[in-house]
């Protein structure tokens, strides 16, 4: 793609999102023919989303467990942009109206303590490991923000961060005190009931090699990770949607409790 389509493309999407309008497919001239075109796009979002979604923070990474390849039909992750505007605190309230759909992910969340950059490439798991500062309980935020995500295709899901909208985080937790990530069970719960769990080794066989995927992925395109920046690492379980009065809690053992409920 050209650099005016790549610019187009994200107009359409950025819009899409402001006005929280259901994103129909993109005109066939502007539709990304693959993922790295799709992370064209994206690169080209965040610079648009920035002026009112707050500093760029971090990155999402999708489809990282079974269940969520299963659900979403991609074998592979894929990742999305944190945005400043997005990241809450447990207990937040969250408005239903700025949301398509919203739903929810149970996750581990890392923030970095030293940088992931190209020139360290490539990275394995005890690099990736040695860099995390804290690790959080964390509630991935997503949007379903299509027509029919169905149909979008793997490259304009990328091109829209992937269902990305943000994160609810419990209170950070040491990376030494927080044991085994892969051994971590998290379970999900929507008013008191539960919706689903699964276990830290369900993410790509240990939340660090979804951590180092992503380091890798973009060193391979140039860019890298940075001291302070967050990282959700997929799902423990496969999405659950919510609607408005609904209340979710997510445990996970040994990185404690994160809480938000949908007003």
């Amino acid at each position: 793609m050209g650099a005016d389509e790549v610019l187009a493309a994200a107009q359409l999407i950025v819009g899409a999102r402001r006005e929280r309008t259901p994103l129909a497919p993109l005109p066939a001239h502007l539709q990304p023919k693959d993922e790295a075109a799709g992370y064209e796009i994206q690169h080209e979002v965040h610079w648009l989303l920035a002026e009112h979604a707050g500093d760029f923070v971090g990155y999402k990474i999708g489809c990282t467990s079974k269940v969520m390849q299963d659900y979403i039909g991609i074998p592979h992750p894929c990742a999305g942009g944190v945005f400043a505007g997005g990241v809450h605190a447990s207990g937040a309230a969250l408005r239903g109206a700025d949301f398509v759909r919203v739903g929810v992910e149970c996750e581990i969340a890392v923030r970095l303590a030293k940088d992931l950059l190209p020139l360290d490439a490539p990275f394995t798991i005890a690099h990736v490991g040695d860099a995390i500062g804290d690790c959080h309980a964390a509630i991935e935020i997503v949007d379903d923000r299509y027509v029919q995500w169905e149909t979008m295709g793997a490259p304009t899901l990328v091109a829209d961060d992937f269902f990305a909208a943000g994160c609810v985080l419990g209170p950070a937790v040491p990376r030494d005190a927080a044991g085994d990530l892969a051994a971590v069970q998290g379970r999900a719960f929507v008013n008191g009931a539960l919706a689903g769990e699964g276990t830290g080794a369900d993410v790509l066989g240990h939340p660090l090699h979804a951590l180092a995927w992503l380091a890798n992925h973009l060193a391979s395109r140039g860019d890298g990770l940075e001291a302070g920046q967050l990282v959700l690492t997929g799902s423990l379980v496969k999405t659950v949607w919510l609607k408005p009065g609904d209340r979710v809690r997510m445990e996970l053992d040994g990185l404690g409790v994160v809480e938000a409920g949908i007003v």
